[in-house]
């Protein structure tokens, strides 16, 4: 399985597997990125167009994502989105007058924040973390029934995924939330921000449960107040119309 091609996969994105490409800088993977999925065909129009991620927002009937800084493609949008708030954070700027992503972001982002950059804490690929958590936050509400659950199911037969990929998605899909697995995944604080990053952009956070697992899992990931205002910051701007 290919953790990378997996994340993209789910996303909907079209990079797919081009953080695998080596170590690099991080102009050179952001920029590839921001080529191949720039604009509404990136992250969030491809997610929309049939990612899993879509399918899961689209059930619970979440604003059109399409445009912003998330329109960069992919598994890039994730880290320029975790950066770019963690930057405003250290220069002690005010998060709802923080500047929003732009495209000169992308060149700009530390590698730090890129999913391959270091594996979780237990040695595994990060990037599995990031897709546990999108489908953990995903269902956060508890509206995925049995019924919905199924119609996820075939979608994910229609995604031409390989048996480990589709096995690990299955998986995720039927297990409960376990937000202390996902916090205990996380080595560094770049991947907190990433993490948390990656789950409030699978919530619309307008119903009391979704907002009580954002501010449970900010509190499992030990992020500050003031930088998870940031972060909430950022992926509202990134997933903008």
């Amino acid at each position: 399985m290919d953790p990378t091609r997996l994340l993209e996969q789910f996303l909907g994105g079209d990079a797919k597997t081009m953080l695998s490409q080596g170590s690099g800088m991080a102009r050179q993977k952001l920029d590839a990125f921001s080529r191949v999925g720039g604009g509404v065909g990136g992250f969030a129009g491809g997610a929309a167009a049939g990612g899993l991620l879509g399918v899961l927002l689209g059930s619970k009937k979440v604003r059109k994502m399409a445009g912003g800084a998330v329109g960069y493609g992919g598994a890039a949008a994730l880290a320029v989105l975790a950066y770019k708030a963690y930057q405003n954070w250290q220069q002690g700027k005010a998060a709802g007058t923080a500047p929003a992503a732009t495209q000169a972001d992308v060149a700009a982002t530390e590698p730090q924040f890129l999913p391959d950059a270091a594996p979780a804490a237990d040695g595994g690929p990060f990037e599995l973390t990031l897709v546990r958590a999108m489908i953990g936050a995903a269902k956060a509400d508890g509206h995925v029934d049995a019924a919905e659950q199924a119609r996820l199911f075939e979608q994910v037969e229609r995604m031409g995924l390989d048996a480990e990929a589709k096995g690990f998605v299955f998986d995720a899909l039927g297990k409960p939330v376990e937000m202390a697995g996902l916090a205990a995944a996380v080595a560094t604080p770049e991947q907190a921000a990433e993490l948390y990053i990656a789950s409030r952009l699978a919530i619309d956070p307008d119903h009391p449960a979704e907002k009580a697992y954002l501010e449970a899992l900010a509190h499992r990931l030990k992020l500050p107040g003031d930088l998870v205002a940031h972060l909430n910051r950022q992926a509202e701007a990134g997933l903008a119309e």
